[in-house]
């Protein structure tokens, strides 16, 4: 994936049955924007919404399903995906195979304990 096709492979792998306009699929693509400010925010402050950010995150894979991993990754930063991978784990959306890249990428145990509630 990359700048030229992100957009058509967002449009092709898009399945949200209650959206039927062009500004309401443009809308959901700027929740990656929302995702990459919060994790960056996080990065820089040690503050989080989580529920405000795992609800972007909901949105996007439910809209996206599998399709929105790749694309998560492609949008953000390699610097914000340890805090990325926290959400997926939590919500149980990393496959087990096949083994890629991003099962080597460590988890940030704080943002962990903030997801199960135990800080």
């Amino acid at each position: 994936m990359n700048k030229e096709n992100f957009l058509l492979f967002a449009i092709k792998e898009y399945e949200n049955p209650t959206t039927s306009t062009q500004e309401e699929f443009e809308e959901d693509l700027k929740r990656f924007k929302y995702v990459k400010r919060w994790l960056k925010k996080y990065h820089e402050s040690g503050d989080i919404n989580s529920h405000l950010l795992l609800n972007h995150i909901i949105v996007i894979l439910n809209c996206w399903n599998d399709a929105a991993i790749p694309m998560f990754f492609h949008k953000i930063e390699a610097t914000y995906w340890p805090y990325l991978k926290s959400f997926l784990l939590y919500l149980d959306r990393i496959p087990e195979y096949p083994v890629t890249s991003l099962h080597f990428i460590e988890e940030d145990k704080n943002l962990v304990q903030v997801l199960e509630g135990s800080e």
